[in-house]
């Protein structure tokens, strides 16, 4: 059976969703889901992340400026493990590293970039990090900063330093996704200084190794790591996708980049989440505003990207979409709905919305492993 954990907005984001919930397929009609409810009561649980060897599902809490881990005790039941661990305001998204020892932490709010630990049984010790940074800084005498104590990563500095935002406000720094790369480094984005910044694991934390600065004014929100190692950006306000690689002494930098759709409207439309098929040849990005979902295929080697289909999303504010099985399942956040699209097997386009069904205010699918 098809099953789906949801991430959603609860009443202090201004949504319905009680907790995670639980979307299921019947055995008999696969492509016919239904929302089961809440499986647990927690608040705007808006991103989840999946550990990759336990059954384990970590959920950024958004309103609550936490992320909390959760274990299934059952076949479709979660319990918490453990208290949350705060780490920043707005914390949208979380992402958990290969071998599940630590995750990471984008917090849209104050813009922080924080790494937790996670202990084998999968339950998160941010608390470790604190001691093993007050440790270190005794035994070398070290200012107790230069540790990087509570993994906060070192914060972003607006590479456009004096610039303003199109409504001329302070550009602020928005931290808002990260995603881990074939060479064992860490990419995360900055949307308010359209920053993509490249980190490191160390001992302590994260250690910044560089950074890549997309044009002014762009807002890069998520990434999606093509099997070939390029990285896919795509930008909130600028409605495009940019393609990053790494050069021979490791850095990296910008080949190529594409409007979403040709006629994407800027202003109006806002992408959203980017996913990828699972043979890479295409990428597929939301389009809030116009409500549509935007088909990308893949040239060369990865390098480039090709817009060549546009589609009803089925629903009103798509902030998620997920391709599985030859399907895509999209989150409308303001028409409290999912819907079903069918994709050609041949050219990758979206066909048709399939099935709808009432969700409360969902913003994240996760599968049920």
């Amino acid at each position: 059976m098809t099953r789906f954990w949801v991430g959603g907005y609860g009443s202090a984001m201004d949504g319905q969703a009680e907790g995670i919930g639980l979307l299921a397929g019947d055995a008999d009609r696969q492509t016919s889901l239904a929302y089961r409810g809440a499986v647990t009561q927690t608040p705007s649980p808006s991103w989840l992340a999946q550990h990759p060897t336990l059954d384990v599902v970590y959920a950024a809490l958004e309103a609550d400026a936490g992320v909390q881990a959760f274990v299934r005790s059952g076949e479709s039941s979660l319990q918490p493990l453990g208290e949350p661990v705060a780490v920043g305001d707005g914390v949208c998204h979380v992402a958990v590293a290969p071998r599940g020892d630590f995750v990471v932490a984008s917090c849209y709010g104050d813009g922080r970039v924080v790494r937790i630990g996670v202990d084998p049984q999968g339950r998160l010790i941010a608390d470790a990090v604190n001691k093993a940074a007050e440790l270190r800084a005794a035994l070398l005498g070290e200012p107790l900063e230069a540790a990087a104590p509570a993994g906060v990563a070192a914060s972003a500095s607006d590479p456009y330093a004096g610039a303003r935002t199109a409504e001329g406000g302070e550009r602020v720094s928005h931290a808002h996704a990260a995603a881990f790369l074939a060479d064992g480094r860490i990419a995360t984005t900055d949307l308010g200084f359209d920053l993509v910044r490249i980190w490191r694991h160390g001992a302590h934390g994260l250690i910044l190794d560089h950074e890549v600065a997309l044009p002014m004014g762009t807002g890069p929100r998520h990434m999606v790591v093509h099997p070939s190692g390029h990285l896919h950006v795509v930008t909130e306000y600028s409605c495009e996708v940019f393609t990053l690689a790494a050069g021979v002494d490791g850095t990296w930098a910008v080949v190529g980049s594409v409007l979403t759709s040709p006629i994407a409207e800027i202003g109006t439309d806002f992408p959203a989440e980017l996913a990828r098929s699972r043979d890479g040849q295409f990428v597929y990005t939301a389009l809030r505003g116009s409500n549509t979902i935007a088909a990308l295929r893949v040239r060369g080697a990865g390098e480039s990207l090709e817009p060549f289909a546009l589609a009803d999303s089925g629903v009103d504010w798509p902030r998620h979409h997920l391709v599985h099985e030859g399907k895509m399942l999209v989150a409308g956040q303001r028409s409290d709905t999912v819907a079903l699209l069918d994709l050609d097997e041949r050219t990758g386009a979206p066909l048709g919305i399939r099935h709808r069904t009432v969700v409360p205010t969902p913003t994240h699918f996760l599968p049920v492993r």
